[in-house]
């Protein structure tokens, strides 16, 4: 009899401290950016169509939705960040919707701790609001996708999909602004490869193409066997409209990449100078 009550009591034990892995309808998904210098993280659920209708029947058009399934669908910036247009700190914010048959209210809102909506809505957590208008897709998209994408240095849209409708908004982050502060603290003592790097920014965001030329040229001269560093200046002097200047550069970067072994490098500068005509 104590034989029996020990095993009874044993399979209880056991069954009370088992736990059943299965998948879940509505799987978790986990999407991770760099955006120029900042990061950018969406967590969010995956519900299916299954046969059914999305936008004004399975969610209904002008009601606040949890923009997904499950927990809150979670935004998170590493730095401060124009979304939409609008001013957002750094953080994580829970994203909710108005969707609308020709365009959706958007919202980053600061309580992150809500099962789907919250029981009392609170206009004065919503850290941004934007209106964004519907687009339809080629092709119907089967699960609720969120993405990050159409990205530059210095911002990317937020991208919604599901069924045939898509929706995206476009945020901004400081990547000049953050670039410009380490060049600036670099440039207190700065070394050959903190002179390419800054140069090297200059000339793909557009700016000062003379200040980039004093720094990719002191970087020569701190590293004068440095073929990457003659490539850039070549292609600095060519978007500074100085061809000349810009072939003597390619050829220098040439004959160092040939003689390090650097066959990449052989092909860019023999390519250069074959479109300059040299």
């Amino acid at each position: 009899m104590k034989n029996k009550l020990f095993l009874l009591f044993l399979s209880v034990a056991v069954f009370a401290t088992a736990q059943i892995e299965a998948p879940q309808p509505s799987p978790k998904a986990k999407v991770m950016q760099t955006v120029g210098l900042t990061d950018v993280t969406v967590e969010y659920s995956r519900p299916a169509m299954k046969g059914r209708d999305i936008f004004g029947g399975l969610v209904p058009y002008g009601k606040l939705w949890r923009t997904g399934a499950n927990e809150n669908t979670l935004i998170t910036f590493s730095d401060e960040v124009k979304f939409g247009g609008k001013n957002v700190e750094a953080g994580t914010y829970a994203i909710y919707t108005k969707p609308g048959k020709d365009q959706w209210e958007v919202m980053l809102y600061t309580d992150t701790n809500n099962w789907g909506n919250p029981a009392e809505w609170d206009a004065s957590k919503v850290a941004a609001s934007v209106m964004a208008k519907t687009e339809k897709l080629n092709m119907p998209q089967e699960s609720w996708t969120i993405a990050i994408n159409e990205l530059s240095m210095g911002g990317a849209h937020l991208q919604m999909m599901w069924d045939e409708t898509l929706v995206r908004v476009p945020f901004t982050v400081p990547t000049q602004a953050k670039t410009m502060a380490n060049i600036k603290r670099a440039m207190s003592g700065p070394s050959a490869n903190d002179y390419y790097q800054a140069a090297a920014f200059y000339l793909e965001a557009d700016q000062d193409l003379n200040q980039a030329h004093e720094w990719i040229t002191k970087a020569t001269e701190m590293n004068p066997k440095a073929f990457w560093i003659f490539t850039r200046k070549s292609l600095i002097e060519e978007k500074m409209g100085n061809k000349q200047a810009a072939i003597t550069s390619a050829k220098k970067a040439l004959a160092l990449a040939k003689e390090r072994g650097n066959q990449d490098y052989v092909k860019i500068n023999q390519d250069n100078l074959a479109r300059w005509g040299a």
